[in-house]
């Protein structure tokens, strides 16, 4: 089999989150990122656990500068064979998709996995988007993944059970938490990975469907009150005239 998982980098749930140019800019600086979790602990695991068990190969993309070849590194010291780096700044889900897609289309890959979301957007877009753009039956916020021969066998969650949905290869999916488990790279992967090819190829020209107009801050939190236990007419108050469902 041959399998594409795209990748991104996120920040670490731990950064410090501030704006720049009047509020329309991510403030990189001082900023430590990681591969994003849903990328890396769900779509490529199971992209390798098929591979490991049924022969083939895994391959990374990324659409970023080389900002992000640390995170791609890391990917590669997973396990991946190889990677691919679209050599331009993502500008919206929409262009993410449209490099992909332009980059996989002669490619001939039997399976194309993305992360459910990004933990800094959590958009959920690019997975369908590419499928509609390769013309590829898409699946979205898969939990389980088996493949047998040109036939898939995914489940996921359904209000009230869980769905279970065969396709044909080629196709795309979404990975959500339960498809595979988190690996930590050793020595000897982030030693291979430093060899491991990354090709850098040049965007195609296009034009992205949205732009940001402002970030802003969620508003800080308040302070809690503490009540008496034996005060619950102060609280039932509290709570019909202060309290907030967000």
């Amino acid at each position: 089999m041959k399998l594409l998982v795209c990748i991104s980098k996120a920040p670490d749930t731990t950064s410090k989150i501030a704006f720049t140019d009047n509020n329309t800019k991510f403030d990189e600086n001082g900023v430590q990122y990681i591969v994003n979790p849903y990328d890396e602990w769900y779509a490529l695991v199971r992209a390798l656990e098929l591979v490991e068990a049924k022969g083939g190969t895994v391959t990374t993309i990324t659409v970023g500068t080389s900002a992000d070849d640390a995170t791609i590194r890391k990917a590669l010291a997973i396990g991946a064979n190889d990677a691919v780096r679209i050599d331009t700044e993502a500008k919206d889900a929409y262009y993410v998709a449209k490099q992909i897609a332009e980059y996989a289309k002669d490619k001939g890959y039997d399976i194309v996995l993305t992360g459910k979301e990004t933990i800094n957007y959590n958009g959920a877009q690019i997975g369908g988007m590419i499928a509609e753009l390769l013309d590829m039956p898409y699946v979205s916020l898969a939990e389980k993944l088996d493949v047998d021969g040109d036939t898939a066998k995914l489940e996921r969650d359904v209000l009230g059970g869980t769905e279970v949905v065969e396709v044909k290869l080629p196709f795309a999916l979404s990975a959500a938490k339960g498809m595979a488990e988190q690996r930590i790279p050793n020595m000897r992967g982030i030693m291979a990975a430093r060899k491991k090819p990354l090709q850098v190829v040049p965007p195609v020209d296009v034009e992205p469907l949205t732009e940001v107009i402002s970030y802003e801050m969620p508003p800080a939190k308040s302070a809690c009150k503490y009540i008496d236990p034996d005060n619950m007419d102060e609280l039932v108050e509290l709570l019909h005239n202060e309290a907030k469902v967000i």
